[in-house]
C-alpha cells in the first residue's frame, strides 16, 4: 500500500472516531501541509495556519468519503485556510508608507537575502504562487493541483508558466 492509500484509509477510520488513526494521519501529513503553507504564506505563519487546517480537518473528517485521496483533500483544506488568511489581511487597514520606512533596515541586505527563494515566491500573485508551489515544490501533478485549486488543468499550466516567467524577469 502506498502512502496516499494509507493516508486515505487513516482519514476514513479517523472520521469514524478512531483516535489512533487521527494521530497517525496528522503525523503522516503534517510536514506536507506545513511546507505548502510556508511557501504560500511564510514560515512564520505556517505553524498557525497548519494548526487551523487540522482544526478544520478534525471537524470535517466525519464527512470525508474518500472520493479523492485524503492527501488531496487535506491540501485543499490547507489552501482554503490560506485563502481565508489572505481575505482577513485584505480587510485590515493598510500601513502607510512612513510606517514601512520605520521598519526598514539601516544597512543594505546581504546578497543571500536578495536571492532568498521565499522572497521571490512571496512577490508572485497568490494564484501563481499556489500553482508553482503545488506542482514544482510539493510535486503534485497538474491534474492534482487543478483539483486542489478548483480550476482547470490548463489554468494551472498557464499559472505555472507565468510564475516561471515572473521569476526569470
Amino acid at each position: 500500500m502506498d502512502k496516499d492509500e494509507l493516508v486515505t484509509r487513516l482519514a476514513l477510520a479517523a472520521g469514524k472516531g478512531d483516535k489512533a488513526a487521527l494521530t497517525e494521519l496528522i503525523k503522516l501529513t503534517q510536514k506536507d501541509v506545513w511546507r505548502l503553507l510556508a511557501h504560500l504564506s511564510s514560515p512564520e505563519e505556517a505553524d498557525d495556519l497548519t494548526q487551523e487546517t487540522y482544526l478544520r480537518v478534525i471537524s470535517a473528517l466525519p464527512r470525508f468519503q474518500g472520493r479523492s485521496t485524503a492527501k488531496t483533500w487535506l491540501i485543499t483544506l490547507a489552501r482554503r485556510v490560506w485563502i481565508d488568511q489572505i481575505r482577513r489581511e485584505q480587510s485590515r487597514p493598510k500601513k502607510s508608507v512612513t510606517e514601512y520606512e520605520d521598519v526598514q533596515h539601516s544597512t543594505p541586505p546581504e546578497w543571500s537575502e536578495l536571492v532568498d527563494v521565499r522572497l521571490l515566491l512571496h512577490d508572485l500573485p497568490p494564484e501563481r504562487r499556489e500553482a508553482l508551489v503545488l506542482t514544482q515544490v510539493l510535486g503534485y501533478s497538474y491534474e492534482e493541483a487543478a483539483k486542489i485549486a478548483g480550476v482547470r488543468v490548463g489554468t494551472i499550466r498557464s499559472r505555472v508558466a507565468r510564475a516561471r516567467k515572473d521569476l526569470m524577469s
